[in-house]
């Protein structure tokens, strides 16, 4: 009678310890994705205080322009050495690496056809852990759905992403609008739209007046014509 109890004994230590493993593996995975998570939270609070950077950089350049100048830099280069001046003048210490690549690679918005950087973001396409609760700064990167569409630009403020809404804190510049630190480069305004003439109705065409056959000349009366006489018999 003791060698069931035995074997009943050691068939519950082995399910025990499957279950044992099943809810450290659990636990494990659930450590390893909230390190992932929290390793991106870092990651992207990093790359915020980078886009401060370049906002600040973006920023003082513009402010620092002379009279004649666009105030955006025709690149990143032009921010770490300013050679509007004789002298050495710095904007931004280095171009950082981007947490979210690991290279020191960003996309750039530039005004027009690379007349000037407007703003710069990360190549990252990931989706972001901070969708919220962003710095009075920052406002305009709430809701966004991939990191590429954190777009830094002067004083902190953020681009709209071509094909979504206007986000608060946003900078538009409209045709017709003086440029941003320099009122003396307007932006030329669209041409106006040709205005189409208007439609004219057609007028009836006036009904032919009917034709009115002339009247028969009357005939003249031909003189009646009385036979001739016949001789008298003799």
């Amino acid at each position: 009678m003791r060698r069931p109890r035995k074997r009943r004994s050691g068939g519950f230590t082995y399910l025990s310890l499957i279950i044992l493993v099943a809810i450290i593996g659990l636990v494990s995975a659930s450590a390893l994705k909230l390190g992932s998570v929290l390793q991106r939270s870092r990651a992207e609070q990093e790359l915020l205080d980078i886009g401060a950077a370049f906002s600040d950089a973006l920023q003082s350049y513009a402010s620092a322009t002379p009279a004649g100048f666009p105030p955006q830099p025709p690149s990143l280069k032009e921010l770490l050495r300013d050679p509007r001046f004789p002298t050495v003048r710095r904007h931004l210490r280095k171009v950082f690496v981007d947490p979210m690549t690991g290279k020191a690679e960003w996309g750039i918005t530039y005004l027009g056809d690379k007349v000037g950087v407007l703003a710069v973001y990360s190549l990252s396409d990931a989706k972001p852990v901070k969708i919220g609760n962003f710095p009075q700064r920052f406002q305009g990167l709430a809701g966004k759905q991939k990191i590429s569409e954190w777009r830094f630009a002067a004083s902190g403020g953020t681009l709209p992403v071509p094909g979504q809404a206007q986000q608060p804190g946003a900078v538009e510049v409209k045709p017709g609008a003086p440029v941003p630190g320099n009122p003396a480069t307007p932006i030329p305004p669209a041409p106006p739209a040709p205005v189409a003439p208007p439609a004219q109705t057609p007028q009836p065409e006036p009904e032919p007046e009917p034709e009115v056959a002339p009247a028969p000349a009357p005939e003249e009366e031909k003189p009646a014509v009385e036979p001739p006489l016949e001789p008298a018999q003799r």
